[in-house]
């Protein structure tokens, strides 16, 4: 019986896992097509906003929803790899899931942006005033982006962590193991260069190590639960 409920445990991890990459993807699409860069000038976001609410919406939803299927597959991991590395793998799974909460917390910007967009965009509304929204709306763009720079910092070392423990892991093995540490050093590099420069494109290099630790251990998680040579690479 214990051994059927760590299989479900591992299969549903991976899967989420999984579909969280995929829909990750998704938002880097919806992005790239539907609401494309950002325009120029200090008031170029506000005044486009209503153009693109609804793309921002769908976005900003896939966002958390694929944030909110990786916890299962870090409670997966915890619990799969605590058998062979307790310690890294529990606090791992600590620091992931404090690092997810963060970049969770926030995943929905237009819930406060609608409104300054609303405000600035009404009927009768003065040039003063626009201009005091334009700065409240860059001020509430830089608290949102310090809670995706402070998750980004957490993360990638409780990657790093479930690297350590994979090695450990037969399942895993030492290749997947190293493959994820490297995952979490890159994440930890380009959360250190954003943190000196904000501005800095090193993000997208963070997001996407993020991205492919999750898909790596999504996918070597569900390998473990399938009949032997279903998975296996031909």
């Amino acid at each position: 019986m214990v051994e059927v409920r760590d299989q479900r445990t591992d299969r549903w991890g991976g899967l989420a896992g999984i579909a969280g990459g995929v829909l990750l993807v998704v938002v880097f699409a919806i992005v790239g097509i539907l609401v494309g860069p950002e325009p120029d000038g200090p008031a170029g976001a506000i005044a486009r906003f209503p153009e693109v609410r609804v793309a921002r919406t769908v976005e900003n939803g896939l966002y958390l929803l694929a944030l909110l299927l990786w916890v299962p597959l870090a409670l997966a991991l915890a619990d799969r790899l605590r058998r062979t590395a307790a310690a890294a793998a529990l606090f791992g799974a600590g620091l992931h899931l404090v690092g997810l909460t963060i970049v969770a917390a926030g995943a929905i910007p237009h819930a406060v942006t609608s409104g300054l967009s609303d405000r600035y965009h009404a009927a009768g509304v003065t040039t003063a005033d626009q201009a005091t929204l334009v700065q409240l709306w860059h001020a509430t763009q830089g608290l949102f982006e310090a809670l995706l720079l402070t998750g980004l910092l957490v993360m990638p070392a409780g990657v790093v962590l479930f690297g350590v423990a994979m090695r450990r892991d037969p399942a895993f093995g030492r290749v997947t193991g190293t493959a994820c540490v490297l995952l979490g050093g890159i994440g930890l590099g380009a959360a250190v260069v954003m943190l000196a420069d904000p501005g800095s494109p090193a993000a997208a290099a963070g997001v996407f190590a993020l991205l492919g630790f999750h898909a790596v251990a999504g996918w070597r998680l569900l390998r473990t639960t399938a009949p032997a040579g279903l998975l296996s690479p031909a």
